[in-house]
């Protein structure tokens, strides 16, 4: 996918990727074009083919990736690490992965909540439904389109759910080009899109791969709150605001909490200050469009839920994923960077909550707002 954190794909990018041209006798481009209107048909926004072994740079980087510490508590990104390294090993008998674009653009400034202390800020990604569901059903459709066309052919499909490093391979297939803050970006839709991986035994003819045309801009590098990124093309997810309030559990490290801000799920900073979101497209699907109470929620309420009442809350967004307990603790952290007295009360309410890194947050959060 290609959501803002340091999650599954977000490693070190400025891949050398190679370019295999299509063989006589593979599947005409013809074939391939009607696959590509199929896949606009239900609802995706670009399409790109690259081979599975088209990103070799990939098991390196993430090799030393690993080896540095950077992948915090995502122990998953270790495991399996011979498959999430190197796509072809996931499926020897797939000859061709189809990528694929669907784009979430917000139809407000992300940023505005920024300057509301008393508000929290959800990633744009999250503010409805959860996408993974969403995606998986477009992949399952055109795959079962292409096998209808070539019954020898087989498929499988893959939404950021499966050891598939998918923003390499998307570069490799043209979709755009891994930028500075390692996320997807492109000519054609900007930032904010999901990515989808088809795989399949069918030889289609790959596309070129995309150019970094990230030039001498640093917006994205010079916003990060917290310095994730050591270089340009390198994130560091234990410093990384998606990584700290989505996947970190327990305790953020003090030291990081006043740069948290007011996010408490996600982090669209670095994606929002991208120039090349000009070109962005609008988001089709209504179920991508912001519910109204996520896209500045107060954090006095948020701070009351309990765990049904977050589930209730929460039901078919994706921030469910992540539990009561480290939404609150991120919650509090926020209400502890507001300066808002009035939070207070709110703060203290939690100081015996049963969970330990909710409690502790609480009372940091009320050492912050003691006079």
């Amino acid at each position: 996918m290609n959501r803002p954190a340091c999650l599954s794909n977000e490693l070190e990018s400025g891949y050398r990727i190679l370019w295999y041209q299509a063989k006589e006798g593979d599947v005409s481009q013809a074939f391939k074009a009607r696959l590509e209107r199929k896949a606009q048909e239900e609802g995706f926004a670009g399409m790109g083919v690259c081979r599975p072994w088209a990103a070799p740079e990939t098991a390196r980087r993430l090799q030393a990736y690993v080896e540095k510490g950077r992948h915090g508590q995502m122990a998953w990104m270790a495991e399996r690490m011979h498959w999430r390294g190197d796509a072809a090993a996931l499926w020897p008998e797939a000859k061709s992965v189809i990528m694929l674009a669907e784009v979430y653009t917000p139809d407000h400034d992300p940023r505005d909540v920024l300057n509301r202390p008393d508000r929290g800020a959800i990633s744009v990604y999250a503010q409805n439904r959860d996408y993974h569901d969403i995606v998986k059903k477009r992949l399952k459709r055109v795959g079962r389109w292409l096998i209808e066309e070539n019954p020898q052919a087989q498929i499988k499909v893959f939404v950021d759910t499966a050891p598939v490093m998918e923003k390499p391979l998307a570069a490799a297939a043209g979709l755009g080009w891994q930028g500075k803050h390692t996320n997807l970006v492109s000519r054609d839709l900007g930032s904010w899109f999901f990515l989808g991986a088809i795989f399949t035994t069918l030889d289609l003819p790959p596309d070129a791969p995309g150019r970094d045309n990230c030039g001498e801009c640093r917006a994205c590098l010079d916003v990060c709150p917290t310095g994730a990124f050591p270089a340009p093309y390198q994130l560091d997810a234990r410093r990384c605001i998606s990584y700290l309030t989505i996947e970190h559990n327990g305790p953020v490290d003090e030291e990081l909490r006043p740069l948290l801000g007011n996010h408490i799920y996600g982090c669209d900073d670095c994606l929002a200050a991208c120039p090349w979101n000009k070109f962005a497209k609008a988001a089709q699907d209504a179920r991508y469009h912001a519910r109204d109470e996520l896209v500045a929620p107060r954090l006095a309420e948020l701070a009351m839920l309990d765990d049904a009442a977050f589930r209730a809350h929460f039901a078919g967004s994706p921030i469910k994923r992540s539990g009561r307990n480290r939404f609150v603790r991120n919650v509090l952290y926020a209400i502890g960077n507001s300066g808002d007295a009035a939070l207070y009360e709110v703060a203290a309410r939690l100081l015996d909550d049963p969970d330990n890194a909710v409690a502790d947050a609480a009372r940091w959060a009320l050492g912050r707002l003691e006079p």
